[in-house]
């Protein structure tokens, strides 16, 4: 029987995202949690280890493109809630290899929904109308904006410029259309850049950082002046938690943190930081490191998060600015690099090398 204290089930739950929902949830909510993650190279279950033995804490490896495990999971745990996380999210990596984004993003959100529906008709009327669906996407199913356009709203067209946002718009569409087709109780969230601690070094900010401390070259696409929407990662956790609790079957919620950075801005900010907080490095000033690269294929100009729904009718907005989270990320990279170390492996070198080598 479904009830407040039965479970959610986390996809992705190991992942940048993932893990600061788990954690927040842990906090904040208590009941208990299974996460599913497949552990690919994003995922790190270190993220998790201060809650790894609750007894209310269950992991499970797996693939959300597995409908036998999953049908086990939801007969096995029956869920209230499903937090649906996994997703392959790096543009760069969309561009060289599309095919592992369509498989997950796209295959991967069908076979939960159709496992999901599925299951919920076993269950009586009542319980089914206490389950929720959360669908976690990003910004850049809307494409990219002009510098004078005003920010993405819930209603904006879908206008996917790489393969990695053409396969979120799928998936989100899929959602859309099983609430519409079979009144499956689905909410969607598209959030805008998060950043924090934990977060994979593939990505700018913590990219940026570890070449830095290291007196590396920092790669800049093209003239720098692509402007991004900075979310703390924890302002997003709150965020989706709000989603599941008072969000309503069939919307869908921008989730923004209100700070607009062009990359150039952005990287000089974080070069100031470290200049503050390493002020012994020999690679001071760390800005003169920054390096402009050839530009990536498709990449979209602008994002800018309208969340004002989000505000009104979920009670949240963010807690950070970016300049005290840009402040506690650069801390927290510096305090932890036995991490970036870890997570930095033979296989990220390697990927390193085959998207900057040649630019």
């Amino acid at each position: 029987m479904l009830t407040n204290s039965s479970p959610i089930l986390v996809t992705g739950g190991a992942g940048f995202i993932g893990s600061h929902f788990v954690l927040d949830w842990f906090t904040h909510v208590g009941t208990p949690l299974v996460n599913l993650d497949k552990l690919t190279y994003a995922g790190n279950l270190r993220n998790l280890e201060s809650i790894a033995n609750r007894p209310d804490y269950t992991f499970v490896r797996g693939d959300i493109c597995d409908r036998e495990l999953i049908d086990r999971l939801l007969v096995e745990h029956q869920p209230r809630a499903i937090v649906h996380l996994a997703a392959e999210s790096h543009v760069d990596r969309s561009l060289v290899g599309p095919q592992d984004f369509l498989t997950t993003n796209v295959q991967g959100t069908f076979t939960l929904l159709e496992a999901t529906r599925h299951w919920l008709a076993t269950l009586p009327e009542a319980e089914r109308a206490e389950f929720r669906f959360l669908h976690v996407s990003t910004d850049e199913v809307y494409g990219s904006l002009k510098p004078g356009d005003a920010p993405f709203e819930e209603a904006f067209a879908f206008r996917p410029n790489s393969p990695y946002a053409a396969s979120k718009a799928a998936s989100d569409l899929l959602v859309r259309a099983w609430v519409k087709s079979y009144g499956f109780p689905a909410i969607v969230t598209n959030c805008s850049n998060n950043y924090g601690p934990l977060q994979f070094p593939e990505k700018l900010l913590p990219l940026i950082l570890d070449r830095a401390v290291k007196g590396q070259p920092l790669p800049i696409y093209g003239d720098g002046m692509q402007v991004r929407d900075w979310l703390y990662v924890t302002d997003h956790a709150s965020a989706l938690r709000a989603a599941l609790e008072l969000g309503k079957i069939g919307e869908t919620y921008n989730i923004g943190g209100w700070n607009e950075q062009a990359n150039l801005d952005t990287v000089r900010l974080l070069c100031e930081l470290l200049d503050e907080f390493l002020p012994d490095s020999p690679h001071k000033p760390h800005a003169q490191l920054m390096t402009f690269v050839t530009d990536r294929l498709g990449h979209d100009r602008r994002y800018a998060i309208n969340a004002t729904k989000a505000e009104r009718e979920l009670g949240w907005r963010p807690k950070e600015t970016f300049a005290t989270g840009l402040r506690k990320t650069v801390r927290w990279y510096l305090d932890n690099r036995a991490w970036v170390e870890e997570v930095t492996s033979g296989a990220y070198r390697e990927w390193m090398e085959t998207n900057y080598g040649n630019r």
